[in-house]
């Protein structure tokens, strides 16, 4: 048998449904989304720690 007929005949193989297309979009977009308010959240959060650094060093005893 050769490679291709063994892949056709696995059964992840089959033509996807429009709802899995669907279903799969939306994992997409809401990981997509996740990873987005992360990415904000990690440099805000670094942002914060640079302005207490920046106010420490400029800190008047």
């Amino acid at each position: 048998m050769s490679d291709e007929s063994e892949m056709a005949e696995q059964p992840g193989s089959t033509p996807r449904s429009g709802k899995t297309k669907d279903r799969e979009w939306q994992i997409q977009r809401g990981v997509a989304i996740r990873a987005g308010f992360y990415i904000f959240g990690t440099h805000l959060f670094a942002g914060f720690v640079w302005l207490l650094f920046y106010l420490g060093e400029h800190a008047h005893k």
